[in-house]
């Protein structure tokens, strides 16, 4: 079974999503025949690296709302991901462009690592507060799964994977898709945002079993 999962890393809920669709997964039998594939997708595709506000005032500009509504809506997500297990900080959080960010993750899924190196760059920006587009804090995170630091530097040099990331986003234009986290099974049947662990895993389920009917 192919799982495509379309994300931004600058995306809570999509961190939260990850999180509860790994709960499932370790719970699903047939775990073993499950290919997971991370897309990229930009919420803010022009967003601007600016290492100088805080993320409340970015979402405050780029929403025209308050900063004060912008933080109670980090709060609510901080809520919603503690109960998830996860521990974010927006008070620390870096307001970056993520396109690098998908770059480390398109050039990791060739050697095999994509999913420990999207879980590393969600919490390099939802916890740690790292600047998601700085190449030298994505050597770090890459390296530490095993990754090459002139790998990675070459993949920016050069604009690697840049192709790559620009067409998981007009592919997921294609499927109508404006939101994510979206996870798209078999290429045929979808599950939109961060659904309780349960509700993944009776998907995974009864994709499995009608994929496999004799």
């Amino acid at each position: 079974m192919k799982i495509e999962i379309w994300s931004d890393i600058r995306c809570p809920f999509c961190y939260i999503g990850k999180t509860k669709f790994e709960k499932a997964l370790a719970q699903f039998e047939h775990k073993d025949k499950v290919t997971v594939i991370w897309r990229a997708f930009q919420l803010d595709p022009e967003a601007v690296t600016d290492t100088t506000i805080s993320a409340a005032e970015s979402m405050a500009n780029r929403k025209g709302i308050s900063v004060e509504e912008s933080e109670r809506m980090h709060d609510h997500a901080t809520a919603i991901a503690k109960d998830a297990g996860l521990d974010f900080h927006f008070e620390k959080a870096v307001p970056a462009n993520s396109f690098r960010a998908h770059q480390l993750s398109a050039f990791a899924k060739t050697k095999g690592v994509q999913n420990e190196v999207e879980g590393a760059l969600f919490s390099a920006y939802f916890t740690e507060g790292k600047n998601i587009d700085a190449i030298p804090e994505l050597i770090a995170i890459g390296t530490r799964f095993g990754l090459s630091a002139s790998d990675i530097q070459n993949v920016y040099d050069n604009g690697l994977f840049a192709e790559e990331v620009k067409a998981d986003q007009e592919q997921a234009y294609e499927y109508g898709i404006n939101s994510v986290p979206y996870f798209v099974l078999n290429n045929k049947y979808a599950v939109k945002g961060a659904q309780p662990a349960e509700h993944f895993l009776e998907t995974l389920q009864g994709v499995f079993e009608e994929e496999n009917q004799f």
